[in-house]
């Protein structure tokens, strides 16, 4: 068994043939990696290190395979582990506890984009109970919230070449409502005047037209999670971190069977209904008269204390914890417009934005009447600033009201990061963050 102190994904597999290949790319996009050649040995491996997801090979996996996703999660508790299987389709793999199956061969590009989503998924149902046991020591129930039933919604978006429109039928045969939209300006009338659980972009010749729509979903508050898969006419590299920064979620092409890509859609659009429903029942907290009513967000109080509970979780879990305090900045636009009451009439849609733009298992706070601040869980302190930064960017492109006569203004923030390092520093922490935005200022 090769190790690393830093691995995050235990791949277990007898032989080197699809492992080996997977690994070396995983390694590469930052996801470290440490592979068990037998069930002993991986479950030697979750015992000391921080592992986030499990990818099992079933043709070299033996006989005990079958268990094995059960033996893993068992071992990890109350860490949820995510267990992805390498291997033919089979709906009883689920009943075994494998999360997710992917044909083979598996491109680390798309393995990096399905454990991101997974992990997620895994982080914000923890997230969940730590919330409700939160509420539940002031008096308020906090009810889960089940997935929307209907078939999934899915916008198709690129001119009806042969194999978009392969795609999109094969979309319909597995039961989901595809509307098609043959323009960038057609598609953004259908994503503002209908809710969407993932949207398929065709390339074509030439993928940038496709790439600046998922730009535009990501400057958008209320587009900003749904899920995009980028569908294009040759296969093309394109790193987990190039995808995630230019907005899209999965990328596909037609050497890939229409059948597994519209596969890979549908996993998109389920885990978005999922993380909706996880945000639904979270949101439910705004009526519970715990929150900061003018933003929805966690007030002071309330967020300290969750903050422990989470610290608490994480050294229990072995997931790192940061938090991100976000500090309006003063600039002269900010300080005329602080001056004539328009800010004080920003701050309100400045935190409800916010908390549309956190990730479902980030708790997002006001703590003071320009300062709010996020707790990031499974989250190292270089991420929790790379978070702040793009929640920081995408609000700066909104312009605010400055009164008739003056020029909008917009909010820019100083940020300020630290890592919870054990439970009893949580509250040191918090004030670390918000003296380094303090000082930014």
């Amino acid at each position: 068994m090769s190790s690393s102190v830093q691995a995050r994904v235990l791949i277990v597999a007898r032989d080197d043939a699809l492992a080996g290949p997977l690994a070396d790319g995983l390694d590469r996009l930052g996801w470290r990696t440490v592979t068990a050649r037998g069930p002993y040995a991986a479950l030697a491996a979750l015992g000391d290190l921080q592992i986030e997801a499990a990818i099992v090979d079933l043709a070299s996996g033996g006989a005990e395979v079958r268990d094995l996703p059960r033996r893993l999660k068992e071992a990890c508790h109350p860490r949820r582990l995510p267990v992805l299987a390498i291997g033919e389709p089979d709906p009883s793999l689920e009943a075994d506890g494998f999360d997710l199956t992917i044909a083979a061969p598996l491109h680390p590009a798309q393995a990096v984009l399905r454990l991101e989503s997974l992990v997620r998924n895994a982080v914000a149902e923890e997230e969940f109970e730590l919330r409700a046991d939160t509420f539940a020591e002031r008096g308020r129930a906090l009810e889960p919230a089940d997935p929307e039933p209907s078939p999934f919604r899915i916008l198709a978006i690129g001119e009806p070449a042969p194999q978009f429109l392969a795609l999109s039928n094969a979309l319909t045969h597995k039961g989901a409502e595809v509307v098609g939209a043959f323009t960038a300006y057609t598609a953004f009338d259908y994503l503002h005047e209908r809710p969407f659980d993932a949207v398929v972009l065709w390339a074509g010749d030439n993928s940038s037209e496709a790439l600046s729509i998922a730009a535009g979903m990501r400057r958008n508050t209320r587009l900003f999670h749904t899920p995009a898969l980028l569908y294009m006419r040759h296969e093309s590299y394109i790193t987990a971190s190039e995808a995630y920064h230019r907005g899209i979620s999965d990328v596909a092409s037609p050497e890939t069977p229409e059948t597994e890509t519209a596969g890979r859609v549908i996993e998109l659009a389920r885990n978005y209904r999922r993380q909706t429903a996880l945000r639904k029942a979270l949101e439910r907290a705004r009526t519970s008269g715990l929150m900061d009513a003018p933003t929805g967000l966690f007030t002071r109080d309330l967020f300290a204390a969750h903050l422990v509970r989470l610290a608490h979780a994480s050294r229990v879990r072995n997931r790192p914890l940061t938090v991100c305090v976000l500090r309006v900045a003063d600039r002269p636009e900010i300080t005329e417009a602080r001056a004539n009451g328009w800010l004080d009439k920003a701050i309100p849609q400045i935190g409800s934005m916010i908390g549309r733009l956190v990730r479902v298992e980030d708790t997002a706070a006001r703590l003071g009447h320009e300062v709010f601040a996020l707790a990031l869980p499974a989250t190292r302190q270089s991420s929790g600033r790379a978070a702040g930064e793009r929640i920081a960017a995408v609000i700066g492109c909104t312009a605010f009201e400055a009164g008739e006569g003056r020029s909008p203004f917009v909010v820019e923030f100083d940020i300020g990061v630290a890592e919870v390092s054990a439970p009893e520093t949580a509250g040191k922490a918090l004030e670390e963050a918000a003296a380094r935005a303090q000082r930014v200022g």
